[in-house]
């Protein structure tokens, strides 16, 4: 078992299929918090899915929906997994910062190519056009940029890298 660490919270950012659900429910497990995906808030907030939101009214709309989401949620004593267009919004970023450490999950492109299979109906608030590696391109900055501790993401499996996250915060003292 990992030591305890010390944030009301963590906060999970990288690339769609990063991993950021799947691990912020087993951190959460591990540490009796709670779990949130803002996806979920915003699908509850605007009553539809984020690819619905992507083909009704555009990429931008879907970001301006996520930022609101964030800004209006208590994320106190939970794991959160962002959307990976958070990392836009330095509004929704400052208020995630304020309840523990961004976990940057840092997946190579070619990784995330093999995971995400149709990249056109994720619901991913990108431009039209854009393909998966200029998002990775454009969104990699933003990332290292907010993160408190970058992740490399290897070939471990979802527990070894929940471990292994606990573990880095744990020595950064958080």
């Amino acid at each position: 078992m990992p030591p305890p660490i010390k944030a009301r919270s963590l906060v999970l950012i990288g690339m769609p299929a990063s991993g950021k659900s799947t691990l912020a429910s087993l951190l959460a497990s591990t540490l009796g918090w709670q779990t949130v995906d803002t996806d979920d808030l915003i699908v509850q907030a605007s009553g539809c899915s984020l690819q619905d939101i992507v083909d009704a009214k555009g990429y931008l709309a879907l970001r301006e929906v996520e930022e609101r989401a964030i800004l209006m949620a208590d994320f106190a004593g939970k794991v959160v997994a962002t959307g990976g267009s958070a990392v836009y919004s330095e509004p929704a970023m400052r208020h995630l910062q304020q309840y523990g450490p961004l976990v940057f999950l840092n997946v190579p492109l070619d990784e995330l190519q093999r995971r995400l299979g149709n990249f056109a109906m994720r619901g991913i608030a990108a431009a039209p056009g854009t393909d998966l590696a200029a998002l990775y391109q454009q969104r990699q900055p933003l990332y290292e940029r907010w993160a408190d501790v970058t992740i490399a993401v290897g070939k471990e499996n979802e527990t070894a890298l929940a471990v292994r996250i606990l573990q880095q915060l744990s020595i950064a003292g958080m």
